[in-house]
């Protein structure tokens, strides 16, 4: 369903985890309905926000690493000219 893009698949999908009488899975099926339209979309249409979400956890990484030592000048540097 996902390397594929079929999100139409989707929804069968949520009954069958909601029937396995799993706590987690139910559970976590459950969640999903909550923004069902976005999870569907999500799993059908070839856009990505991974790139995005790369640089986002790469600099949270940076900012980790300097947290204490010093203020945002030495934090911009570091973003901007790491690799």
């Amino acid at each position: 369903m996902m390397t594929h893009l079929h999100g139409e698949r989707f929804g069968a999908w949520i009954t069958t985890a909601e029937q396995a009488a799993l706590p987690g899975i139910s559970r976590f099926a459950t969640g999903l309905t909550a923004d069902l339209a976005a999870v569907t979309a999500g799993l059908s249409r070839p856009f990505s926000s991974g790139p995005v979400e790369g640089n986002v956890n790469r600099i949270k990484m940076i900012k980790r690493q300097m947290y204490g030592r010093a203020g945002f000048d030495l934090l911009r540097k570091r973003v901007l000219l790491a690799d």
